[in-house]
């Protein structure tokens, strides 16, 4: 989160661009996303303007309009480009035989570490009351993600390999707010509790998300 911050704000001390082409095109693109991202899971999306997000990244407001169109349309992108891929990545899990706890954690970790506002940015503007991208989220994505987990807990259940009276559905959320809540509380958990970021601690966390659900959920 710190790394995008850094990045953005340097964006936003360059000269704004004109019209780009070509691979830088793609550049600029990713980069009024991931402005997009950052403000909107800070701010909020009633309180970010398309000039601001724009600014970040060196641009004028016309630019990010050329690219999205809308504000609420670039907010729809910002959650595609992570939560597509995620929910392809489900869909395939969905085709085979097991589907371990484990590797579900790691996905989840693996998505929210390359966008570690993307949690917070849900739960302001999908699960909390009044969130402006709440109905879009239930009726295309919310089946594909974590409507979908509850079928790979009951594959597991099936094949002896998790406790077969747990709730598919409440196992679900369980397992989504494990993994996502860390990134939501990153500004209090860092300062509060020493709690590493980086790649190795991650790796602590996904460790001990794990074993919490291995001593939990195996029969």
């Amino acid at each position: 989160m710190q790394d995008s911050a850094r990045k953005l704000s340097d964006n936003a001390n360059r000269k704004p661009k004109g019209r780009p082409s070509g691979p830088e095109s793609a550049n600029i693109r990713a980069d009024i996303l991931d402005s997009a991202e950052l403000l909107f899971a800070r701010k909020g999306y009633a309180a970010t303007s398309l000039r601001e997000i724009a600014e970040q990244v060196g641009v004028n407001a016309a630019m990010v309009h050329y690219y999205f169109g809308s504000k609420h349309t670039l907010l729809r992108h910002v959650l595609e480009r992570t939560l597509e891929p995620l929910a392809d990545a489900i869909a395939e899990m969905k085709t085979r035989d097991d589907a371990p706890v484990s590797e579900v954690v790691r996905l989840l970790l693996q998505n929210f570490s390359r966008h570690p506002s993307l949690p917070a940015l849900v739960a302001r503007e999908v699960m909390l009351p009044g969130g402006v991208m709440q109905d879009h989220f239930l009726e295309y994505l919310a089946p594909r993600l974590g409507g979908s987990v509850p079928e790979l807990i009951q594959k597991e259940q099936s094949g002896g390999r998790l406790h077969s009276d747990l709730d598919p559905r409440i196992s679900a959320l369980i397992i989504l707010s494990l993994c996502a809540f860390p990134f939501i509380a990153r500004e209090m958990a860092e300062p509060a509790l020493d709690i590493s970021y980086d790649e190795a601690g991650l790796s602590r966390l996904e460790q001990h998300i794990g074993r919490l659900l291995d001593e939990g959920f195996s029969p």
